[in-house]
């Protein structure tokens, strides 16, 4: 079902219904979510508004990952995703999001980027103790 992002349906400080001026426009409509999964790379290019494109992944298997004591860049492989904070479900399924823990050949990292939105995953090691 569509999210349609538009303040004519709100009310009045006083508790009344607003009456709407106007239709709801194609702009203000959003898109289905996008669930990213750990697979083979697959994007979906996207036009936005004003005429431009983003990119959002529906499966990747490579992260950038960055060492934050050697500050080091590493593109890595993603072999799972450990615990995902957003939905607990997410972790089952796999789903990457941004806040998600994701196993890595070089330790457990903390995604940081939106890989809906970014079009990769960039992620952050976790310090182990």
């Amino acid at each position: 079902m569509t999210v349609w992002h538009t303040s004519i349906y709100k009310r009045k400080k006083s508790g009344g219904k607003k009456g709407t001026q106007r239709k709801r426009k194609r702009f203000e409509r959003g898109d289905d979510p996008l669930l990213p999964v750990v697979g083979d790379r697959d994007v979906v290019v996207k036009r936005v508004r004003g005429g431009g494109t983003k990119v959002a992944i529906k499966s990747d298997n490579k992260a950038n990952v960055v060492d934050p004591q050697t500050n080091t860049v590493t593109r890595t492989d993603v072999l799972s995703v450990r615990d995902n904070p957003a939905n607990r479900d997410f972790a089952r399924r796999g789903v990457i999001t941004r806040g998600a823990i994701i196993e890595t050949p070089l330790g457990l990292a903390r995604v940081v980027s939106k890989p809906s939105s970014a079009g990769t995953i960039n992620a952050v090691l976790i310090k182990q103790s």
